[in-house]
């Protein structure tokens, strides 16, 4: 299968976006936190009432967690380093929770002395620890979930069954914790409005069952896994997910837990994806563009570009970001069907060779600009430090098409 390597250019062109990739001459990823900030805001108008905690996993930038706590937001943490990241953007210390099933006895305690008091939990040896470590803490209790019809599949590392749930916060009481919550997270670019509906039951049943012990919860977290078009999968099919589907189960589900747990239930999302990916992209270059014959006599297109998974598009092995090359186009363009890969030594850095060809402008040479879009998600987090001395891309962020501060590495 093949499709126009120009596939996704709508949703940027003509915007504060494109007109900062036109105008940069180098390497480099964008968002535009005007963007994202439009993203949460609307989030904020689907979901009434719901509190967000940024999955800064997604996109680890301080001007994006800046312009994200200004607005309201806080942060999904995984670490006691994201904390203390967000703590120096500006993030206020309530706003923050340890989102992670996962950790020691002394990531426990180091957040615990940042001021931490919401703590994810999963198992009864981690309900101890934090009793331990963190004293008085508030706890919620991730359930598992069927992820089917998630992009990304989350399951098995995290969360506890049903019976699990309501054994480890009735034990987080006994040990003078505050049993506060539970959470789920469906799988991440989750399409399946089913997988939300299976989810909001095992919540249902576990509030019923703490309710008929005598715990009543103060919240629910609905986890991240909302989905973005201007993606294609691996194969270069458009993902077009049923967002306006998704978003009334979500409705109709909190209203149904709100019959179970009371008024006084509030909830949070942890968007990651949602909020950033379509706001980021990046400014790259063509390496090269070459034929050659494989193994079985037939002749093959590559497409070489300078960033690829190791440097931006960590994610190119389940799905396609849409490329556009703004010097190439018109009628008359050649096209020809590409692998489409990055630039480092490693079989791995590319779509897929077999089914996953994009059609690129024949003329392409090395050098020439390529956008890629829809990259705003994990682009700056899942980078390593210079595989094959290929190093992270400098960040640019802009704010109503102005630029915003200088340009910094990666992650920096």
């Amino acid at each position: 299968m093949t499709h126009e390597g120009t596939a996704g250019v709508e949703p940027v062109a003509g915007t504060p976006l494109s007109a900062a990739l036109a105008a940069t001459a180098d390497d480099r990823i964008v968002f535009d936190l005007t963007g994202i900030e439009e993203r949460y805001q609307s989030l904020l108008r689907e979901l009434p009432g719901v509190a967000v905690r940024f999955a800064m996993k997604a996109c680890p930038v301080d001007e994006v967690l800046a312009r994200l706590a200004g607005a309201g937001a806080g942060v999904d943490a995984a670490s006691v380093p994201e904390m203390e990241q967000a703590l120096r953007a500006g993030v206020p210390i309530g706003r923050v929770h340890y989102g992670n099933t996962v950790k020691s006895d002394r990531n426990i305690a180091d957040a615990h002395r940042l001021g931490i008091r919401d703590f994810a939990t999963d198992s009864l040896e981690d309900v101890a620890a934090i009793a331990e470590h963190a004293p008085g803490a508030r706890v919620f209790c991730r359930l598992s979930t069927d992820t089917r019809g998630a992009l990304w599949e989350l399951s098995g590392k995290y969360g506890c069954s049903t019976a699990d749930a309501v054994t480890i916060l009735e034990t987080a009481r006994k040990l003078g914790l505050v049993p506060s919550g539970l959470s789920v997270h469906v799988g991440s670019q989750q399409m399946a409005p089913e997988a939300w509906r299976d989810a909001f039951e095992r919540l249902a049943d576990v509030l019923a069952a703490l309710d008929r012990r005598g715990i009543a919860l103060d919240h629910i977290n609905l986890g991240g896994g909302l989905p973005v078009p201007g993606y294609l999968d691996k194969h270069g099919r458009p993902l077009d997910p049923p967002i306006d589907k998704l978003f009334a189960v979500i409705r109709e589900g909190m209203a149904h837990l709100h019959t179970i747990g009371g008024h006084h239930l509030g909830f949070v999302v942890e968007p990651g994806r949602y909020l950033v990916a379509g706001q980021g992209a990046i400014r790259a270059h063509v390496s090269r563009l070459s034929a050659r014959r494989g193994p079985d006599g037939r002749r093959q297109y590559w497409l070489y570009l300078s960033c690829g998974k190791f440097n931006g598009l960590y994610e190119m092995d389940e799905l396609q970001y849409p490329l556009v090359f703004p010097t190439h186009g018109g009628p008359g363009t050649r096209h020809v069907p590409a692998v489409v890969a990055g630039p480092t030594c490693d079989s791995d850095d590319a779509y897929s060779h077999q089914d996953g060809l994009v059609q690129v402008p024949e003329a392409l040479a090395s050098g020439d600009p390529v956008w890629v879009l829809s990259c705003g998600a994990y682009a700056i987090s899942y980078t390593t430090q210079g595989f094959n001395g290929f190093g992270p891309l400098p960040y640019t962020c802009i704010d109503g098409g102005a630029t915003g501060g200088s340009a910094k590495a990666g992650g920096g």
